[in-house]
């Protein structure tokens, strides 16, 4: 191998390694829980629509106090020193939108996207504020004409979120399931159900994995997000007072060692 070759090798992996360590870095502080960690919540009209304009015009902090109140509880029952993990501040309503993620999963194309959401996070940050250690983009669509939503995603890598959710206080307890199972990704938790039938895993997906008899299940673990009614049915939760955050969750994040 010719000199040339070999210094941009060593160049590459100099790159990977300090990208490596950073992210390891990133891991370390932010799940420390010696303070709070500050979530900015972006509002973005996702469909355009009157009705999402007219629901991100009456939103404020409130509609996202349950959040706060949900993680200050789970981290009681962990035993976490720290009272409050997360603050929630509310950020400017935004009119760009953040870059779509691929269709497909081609890994070219998804590290292509993850870098172009970091750098457009980095921008809206540094614009538009306010200071942070994490930002959830939600994008509200009028539920009448989005039944169904698109994919909401958080990334540990950037310490953002991309949530998809309903322009109507309806389903404000739900959307906030939502929000909080993303912001759970962007500090190390993984998702707890199976993706091809939806269904919770067993017995990480499961609140209660020692309960007698199994099922019902009476609540959802976080991450699984779905409550288990037997081996093959679920129901989806409909607020954070039928959540819990699970042990393996709860390692994932450091709260428990």
């Amino acid at each position: 191998m010719s000199t040339f070759k070999q210094l941009r090798v060593l160049f590459l992996l100099l790159i990977l390694l300090t990208v490596a360590l950073g992210t390891w870095l990133t891991k370390l502080r932010t799940t420390s829980w010696e303070k709070p960690l500050v979530v900015a919540i972006y509002p973005i009209n996702g469909d355009g629509s009157a009705q999402a304009a007219a629901y991100i015009e009456d939103l404020s902090l409130e509609d996202y106090a349950d959040i706060e109140g949900f993680f200050a509880d789970e981290a009681e029952h962990y035993g976490l020193t720290l009272r409050q993990p997360f603050e929630l501040v509310m950020g400017p309503v935004l009119e760009a939108h953040p870059p779509e993620p691929p269709r497909d999963r081609n890994p070219l194309k998804v590290i292509w996207w993850s870098l172009q959401m970091r750098w457009w996070a980095w921008r809206v940050g540094r614009d538009h504020g306010p200071p942070a250690n994490i930002q959830m983009f939600v994008l509200y669509h009028d539920p009448a004409s989005s039944p169904t939503l698109s994919h909401s995603l958080g990334l540990q890598k950037g310490l953002l979120g991309v949530v998809h959710a309903f322009a109507t206080h309806r389903q404000d307890a739900g959307n906030n399931v939502v929000i909080a199972h993303e912001l759970l990704h962007t500090v190390g938790a993984s998702d707890k159900y199976d993706p091809r039938t939806n269904l919770p895993l067993f017995p990480i997906g499961y609140a209660e994995p020692d309960k007698r008899p199994l099922y019902p299940q009476e609540f959802a673990e976080i991450m699984a997000g779905r409550v288990p009614l037997s081996p093959t049915a679920f129901r989806q939760a409909e607020d954070l007072e039928e959540e819990v955050v699970g042990e393996v969750t709860a390692l994932e994040i450091r709260w428990i060692e």
